[in-house]
């Protein structure tokens, strides 16, 4: 690589059972994450270009090979010739049919109407929920993974449940926050539908939902947030008011409650910026975004 690769990049965001942060990554030194507790102050500035991050799969990082150029409103930072190796080593390309691994089936309701099937290792518990910004979840059933793929495939067709969704709907959900009650019984409508057309190679699992409004920490997003959007040399200052998914709500030095998608923070080189500074990168309205990013 030369020498501009030789920096930290930014990967984006991570969910663990602990919450939220940012991925780091450097050739040489590796990986580190910076948590992102509420109240945390977050200031940067935006290096000169935006580069793929490569592909990280079982733990381990594999640089692009070429360095490749990454639009600065795409909401992936890969490549496509690492989106390709990363999609076909994917659970959902079902090319690790081995995988002896227990997965979950489960249910995401992200906005009234809205509510997904999908699947997770088990082993995440429940991670996978957080990282796609599910409001409310509910565990349908837990077995192999072939089983679990093939039932979510036809309970999707069956229920009329669809795969992906405007992004715009799920961040227009989240203020204000639909009632829990009313995700309670919609996920409750759907899920016995759901276990009734099971298949037995998985075991199903009772109805519990799971609401995660303490862990995005909801009640502290703010109306009439303005949506970041990154260019070189920009910088972004403030305090996280909540996280959301890939979602960052900042409370700007200038008093503006700003909505920062960390997918399309990745890629980006940055260096720290003083926490007082104003917050320079154009933000607008809130959308999905101009490309219309889905789920």
């Amino acid at each position: 690589m030369s020498g501009r690769d030789e920096g930290w990049l930014c990967a984006g965001p991570r969910w663990s059972a602990s919450g939220p942060a940012l991925v780091w990554r450097h050739p040489r030194h590796g990986e580190r994450l910076s948590p992102l507790p509420p109240d945390r102050p977050l200031a940067f500035t935006t290096g000169d270009e935006r580069r793929c991050v490569g592909v990280r799969r079982g733990g381990l990082h594999t640089p692009c090979p070429t360095g490749a150029a990454i639009s600065e409103s795409a909401v992936s930072a890969q490549c496509q010739e690492c989106a390709r190796l990363d999609r076909a080593h994917s659970v959902a390309a079902d090319t690790i049919a081995d995988d002896p691994r227990p997965y979950d089936l489960y249910l995401a309701w992200f906005a009234p109407g809205l509510i997904k099937v999908g699947i997770t290792a088990a082993e995440r518990q429940g991670v996978r929920l957080l990282e796609q910004a599910a409001l409310s979840s509910a565990l349908l059933a837990r077995g192999p993974l072939m089983a679990a793929r093939r039932a979510e495939a036809v309970l999707g067709a069956a229920l009329a449940v669809p795969d992906r969704f405007p992004y715009a709907a799920k961040r227009a959900a989240r203020h204000p926050v639909p009632p829990q009650e009313s995700r309670t019984a919609e996920l409750a409508r759907l899920h016995g539908r759901a276990s009734a057309l099971l298949p037995e190679s998985l075991t199903p699992r009772p109805f519990s939902p799971a609401h995660h409004d303490t862990t995005y920490h909801l009640d502290r997003i703010r109306p009439g947030q303005a949506v970041v959007e990154l260019a070189p040399g920009r910088t972004v200052a403030g305090r996280v008011a909540a996280v959301a998914g890939p979602d960052v709500y900042l409370e700007a030095t200038d008093g503006r409650s700003l909505l920062l998608d960390t997918r399309r923070l990745a890629g980006w080189p940055l260096t720290a910026a003083d926490p007082s500074a104003p917050t320079t990168a154009t933000a607008r309205p809130g959308t999905a975004g101009p490309q219309g990013a889905l789920f």
